[in-house]
């Protein structure tokens, strides 16, 4: 037997799947609820969802602190 094993292939296309997940959860441009919702998006849409975040997150501008 040669070649590409169908565990092989599914591995892979999990990787492929859960990326989004790991950049998100990695990423500081959401937190709480927020990152909650892109997650839940992300993993019932997934890529393009992932797209949508790159483009969008944050929906709401941040005020800066006041010091």
């Amino acid at each position: 037997m040669g070649g590409i094993g169908v565990f092989s292939i599914l591995i892979i296309f999990f990787l492929v799947w859960i990326l989004p997940v790991v950049l998100i959860l990695s990423s500081s441009k959401t937190r709480g609820g927020e990152k909650l919702a892109w997650l839940l998006l992300v993993v019932f849409v997934s890529w393009f969802a992932w797209m949508f975040y790159v483009l969008l997150a944050p929906l709401k501008n941040k005020e800066a602190p006041q010091q």
